[in-house]
C-alpha cells in the first residue's frame, strides 16, 4: 500500500510538471526559429512561451558553447524536451559546406559579444544606464559646483568648449554635467525617494583659482546651460545583460513617473517605480503592472462598487537605487499611467 501511494504521489507530481510546462508554453509554438539582426532575448522568448520572463527556466545549457546566453542571429533556436521537460537550445551556424550550401552544426566559434543580441531593447534604456540617475537626497545640489558662465559670456557651451565652473571640486579633476529634474515622494507616505539628475555631458578640470574652475567639456549630448550642476563621475560599471527574474519578497509598489515627465505610459517606455534596494528589488526583477477597477453605479441594488483590478501590462526593472528604481515597460496590453499598481508577476 505504501508502494502505491508513493507511487500515486510521484505521479500526481509529474502531471502538475507537465501541466507547468503546458501552461508557460504558448499554444501554437514553432518548434525551432531562427535569430534575426534586432531580435532581442524577451522577442523571441516571447515566441515559445506565454510568460517571456521565464525563459531561464527552460534554457538548455549547451556544453559545446561558452556562454549559451549570448545569441546572435542567423542562431537557431530548437525546441526540445530533455527527461520530458520543454528545454530552449541554441545552435550555432557556420559556412563551411564546400558545396557552397549553408549547414548547420553545434560548433565553437569566436565572436565579439557585442554582436550578441540583447535581453532587451538597450537603445530605449541606453540614457538611463550611461548618463542619468537618481540622487537620494535632493540637497546634493545646494552644495554641488555648477557651471557659472559659458566661453566668450555665452550661456550655452558644447563638446569641445572651455566653460567656467563654480564650486567646492574636492580634488577632483573629472565630473558629468547634470541638470536637476523631477523629485519623487512615495504616493502613500510622501517621503522623498529621490531626484531625477539628467546627465548632459562630462568636463574635466583644466585649471582652478579659488572656487572657479575653468573646465573643458569633453562630451555633450545636448547644450550645456548655466546653471546646470556638476556631480562626480560614478564608479559603476555598466550592465547592458539583463536575466529576468521574479522578486525574492512578495512587492506591492506603483508607477510614480515615467519618462520626458509625461503621464500616459506605453510599451518601451522607461518608469520609475517606488521600490529600491531596500526593499529588496535587484536588477532584472520583473512585475506585473495593474489597473485600477473602475467605480462602477450598481443599478440593481444601488450605490457603487470598485471593480478589480486588472493586469494590464510587465515591466522589468534595469537599475536600483536605495528607495526606487528605472525599469522598462516590456509589455503593455492597454494605455497605462503614473499611479498603475506593481505585484509580483
Amino acid at each position: 500500500m505504501k508502494k502505491v501511494i508513493i507511487g500515486v504521489i510521484a505521479a500526481a507530481f509529474m502531471s502538475l510538471s507537465v501541466w507547468a510546462q503546458d501552461t508557460l508554453l504558448k499554444p501554437g509554438h514553432p518548434d525551432e526559429y531562427t535569430v534575426k539582426k534586432g531580435d532581442t532575448l524577451w522577442d523571441i522568448s516571447g515566441t515559445f512561451l506565454n510568460l517571456p520572463w521565464k525563459w531561464p527556466e527552460i534554457w538548455h545549457a549547451n556544453p559545446q558553447i561558452d556562454n549559451p546566453h549570448l545569441i546572435y542571429p542567423g542562431d537557431l533556436i530548437h525546441l526540445v524536451y530533455v527527461d520530458g521537460r520543454a528545454r530552449l537550445t541554441s545552435e550555432r551556424t557556420l559556412k563551411l559546406n564546400p558545396s557552397g550550401t549553408d549547414k548547420l552544426s553545434p560548433s565553437v566559434r569566436v565572436i565579439s559579444t557585442d554582436s550578441a543580441i540583447s535581453t532587451i531593447p538597450l537603445d530605449r534604456i541606453d540614457s538611463f544606464l550611461s548618463r542619468s540617475r537618481i540622487v537620494d537626497d535632493e540637497t546634493v545640489f545646494a552644495t554641488a559646483p555648477y557651471i557659472l558662465a559659458g566661453p566668450q559670456k555665452r550661456i550655452v557651451a558644447g563638446a569641445g568648449d572651455e566653460a567656467y565652473a563654480r564650486g567646492d571640486f574636492k580634488d577632483l579633476t573629472s565630473f558629468g554635467i547634470y541638470r536637476k529634474g523631477e523629485v519623487y515622494r512615495d504616493p502613500v507616505t510622501k517621503e522623498p525617494l529621490g531626484v531625477l539628475a539628467s546627465g548632459v555631458g562630462t568636463v574635466s578640470i583644466k585649471s582652478l583659482k579659488d572656487d572657479i574652475a575653468t573646465v573643458n567639456v569633453i562630451r555633450a549630448t545636448e547644450e550645456v546651460r548655466i546653471g546646470d550642476f556638476l556631480l562626480p563621475s560614478e564608479d559603476r560599471a555598466t550592465n547592458s545583460t539583463f536575466f529576468p527574474s521574479g522578486p525574492e519578497a512578495d512587492i506591492t509598489g506603483q508607477i510614480i513617473g515615467v519618462e520626458s515627465g509625461v503621464r500616459q505610459v506605453g510599451k518601451f517606455n522607461v518608469v520609475m517605480i517606488n521600490r529600491g534596494d531596500r526593499e529588496g528589488i535587484k536588477v532584472g526583477n520583473v512585475l506585473a503592472i495593474y489597473k485600477k477597477g473602475e467605480v462602477v453605479k450598481d443599478r440593481v441594488h444601488g450605490g457603487k462598487v470598485a471593480l478589480p483590478d486588472e493586469r494590464a501590462g510587465i515591466l522589468m526593472v534595469f537599475r536600483t537605487f536605495k528607495k526606487m528604481s528605472l525599469a522598462l515597460v516590456l509589455e503593455a496590453d492597454r494605455p497605462l499611467s503614473v499611479g498603475d499598481s506593481l505585484q509580483n508577476p
